[in-house]
């Protein structure tokens, strides 16, 4: 009934049913899913992904998404990485249901210990299908290159040492607040661990301008 209320096409009805059979949705999740434009929004997903990620998992498009909506958090604009922390471990549930049903959470501030030094991933999670472990680093303000060492550190300490012999490598989430679509290009050109990077935004999108910007990706598909 919310599939065929709510969506105006085949298509996005279509993306909707197989979405909810696959995930096992209630009428709640789904009607949260269909409000916060999923379908527009991978529709129009355009995720910076490393070679080596896509190499590893030729189907990663369906699992991550380039942009998270985190209105359930409750934060002001001006926020801290503590602050998104704790919230989205506090609303663990709400965040599982935005990443998708197949992640497992496994802890925050999870401690690395390399040499004689300790080191804290800000979230980590496993994926069920993808056999992986999955690092979400957190940040605030817009990506810069220099976070991806940092990340690609965590994921070479988690291969040699967690992951066990039948998972496959781990993969890294840079969760930011903002980004450059060409600075993640020329970071990612020449980065050789499974990474990607993706933004947030802490309010549900504006489902007019959404859908005018999927119509004009539509326009621009039907002239090529």
């Amino acid at each position: 009934m919310a599939i065929f209320s709510r969506c105006k096409t085949a298509e996005e009805r279509e993306f909707y049913l197989n979405l909810s059979h696959r995930e096992n949705y209630s009428f709640r999740e789904l009607d949260r899913q269909i409000s916060a434009c999923l379908f527009e929004r991978t529709m129009l997903g355009n995720q910076k992904l490393s070679t080596v990620l896509r190499e590893l998992h030729p189907n990663v498009n369906q699992v991550f998404k380039d942009n998270y909506v985190l209105e359930f958090l409750g934060l002001p604009d001006t926020h801290s990485e503590n602050d998104l922390q704790k919230g989205l471990t506090r609303h663990m549930k709400a965040f599982i249901l935005e990443l998708g049903k197949d992640f497992i959470f496994m802890g925050e501030n999870y401690r690395l210990q390399v040499g004689n030094q300790d080191f804290y991933i800000d979230l980590l999670f496993y994926h069920r299908d993808l056999c992986a472990l999955v690092v979400f680093e957190l940040k605030i303000g817009r990506f810069m290159p220099e976070y991806l060492g940092q990340l690609n550190f965590y994921l070479e300490a988690l291969d040699r040492d967690v992951k066990k012999p039948h998972e496959n490598p781990s993969i890294g989430v840079l969760l930011c607040r903002d980004k450059d679509e060409e600075v993640v290009e020329y970071a990612l050109s020449r980065n050789l661990s499974p990474t990607l990077i993706a933004q947030y935004q802490l309010q549900l999108p504006d489902k007019k301008l959404i859908k005018q910007k999927l119509h004009e990706f539509y326009e621009q598909l039907s002239e090529l």
